[in-house]
């Protein structure tokens, strides 16, 4: 375990925004995760695991005690008839994972193509985008329970998946490191073309796209959006989605829908769930008074897409956050909707 002191944690970020760690370690093995908690136990420090940095937000004051970035590489892949099992290492970068499963012809993950971050970090939200998540594919989840001290392996089940969050982020939130995760996909299967903005890229065409095309199609939607990392872009400093989509009940989908009929609109929507439907988080914000490309200080929304809240250049955590208040609260004020960040916020 190569333990260091007082590290920048900015860049290991996606905005680029965050104090130092007091301690900072990058496990390279299970053994450098169990050295680390153990270092952590006896020093008494509290405990953060980054991952690839997409989905957080830290504070400007940092982290006082340990931070863990997991790095654990290594693909394996076993044939099962039809199905191609992958174990991967929690460290891996999820976008080269996808990459890899499309170019040996496996479907169940190529609409998750150009998400940040890394393997480790997507069961934690249940990952999801153009109708895939993550949880249809994993079978199971390698963990390092700090409440038993020990390596177990979780099945779906155990993580309790759900849109847009699992054991991990819920009831057992900071439980569990994710060291590892066990994906099964269909060897030569169709690509999944459901969501709207796939079906309308690819209409006209009279042959099925291949999954190489779906996956470069999803890159392109999502560069048009800005929720692609490119290099030079001003949109591309930021946490993705920083909002999820509400779920709401019949009761109160029917509540928004009057509001939007006396405001002569009409909310776009989609079933989600059993009796329940999900609105588009997006649609809210912008029909709040907060257009794209709005700006406030060195924070902003992206020109591209209404959800992801951006770093400007320079920007404080506490920019982010007194922008992300006042979109809350003016939703919430127009809507009687709260909105709930996707992030985690760290060192607050």
């Amino acid at each position: 375990m190569k333990l260091q002191e007082n590290i920048a944690l900015a860049p290991l970020t996606t905005l680029r925004i965050g104090g130092d760690a007091r301690f900072f370690v990058r496990a390279e093995a299970v053994e450098d995760v169990e050295a680390a908690v153990a270092f952590a136990h006896d020093k008494n420090l509290p405990l953060f695991v980054l991952g690839g940095g997409s989905n957080v937000l830290i504070s400007d004051k940092g982290w006082p005690g340990l931070a863990l970035q997991i790095g654990i590489s290594g693909i394996d892949h076993s044939h099962e008839r039809e199905t191609i099992r992958f174990v991967v290492g929690a460290g891996e970068e999820w976008d080269a994972f996808v990459a890899l499963c499309v170019s040996r012809n496996c479907a169940g993950v190529e609409c998750l193509s150009g998400i940040p971050g890394s393997v480790g970090a997507t069961p934690v939200q249940n990952v999801g985008a153009y109708g895939q998540e993550v949880s249809q594919t994993i079978t199971s989840v390698q963990v390092f329970d700090l409440a038993t001290k020990q390596v177990r392996e979780m099945n779906p089940e155990d993580c309790e998946f759900g849109y847009r969050t699992s054991i991990f982020n819920t009831r057992e939130r900071g439980r569990y490191i994710i060291l590892g995760v066990t994906h099964e996909l269909r060897h030569g299967g169709p690509p999944s073309l459901q969501y709207a903005d796939l079906r309308n890229y690819f209409s006209g065409r009279k042959e099925t796209p291949t999954l190489s095309e779906t996956r470069e199609a999803v890159r392109k939607i999502r560069a048009t959006k800005g929720m692609l990392i490119t290099p030079g872009d001003p949109d591309s400093q930021s946490a993705g989605s920083f909002f999820k989509n509400p779920v709401l009940t019949a009761a109160q989908f029917e509540q928004l829908a009057q509001r939007t009929k006396e405001r002569n609109l009409q909310v776009p929507s989609f079933t989600a769930l059993s009796q329940q439907k999900k609105i588009s988080a997006a649609w809210l914000v912008e029909n709040s008074g907060f257009a794209k490309g709005y700006v406030k200080g060195h924070v902003g929304i992206s020109s591209k897409h209404a959800l992801a809240l951006v770093n400007r250049g320079g920007a404080s955590a506490s920019e982010i956050v007194a922008l992300k208040n006042e979109i809350q609260e003016r939703v919430e004020q127009v809507w009687g909707i709260k909105l709930e960040p996707e992030p985690v916020l760290v060192g607050f």
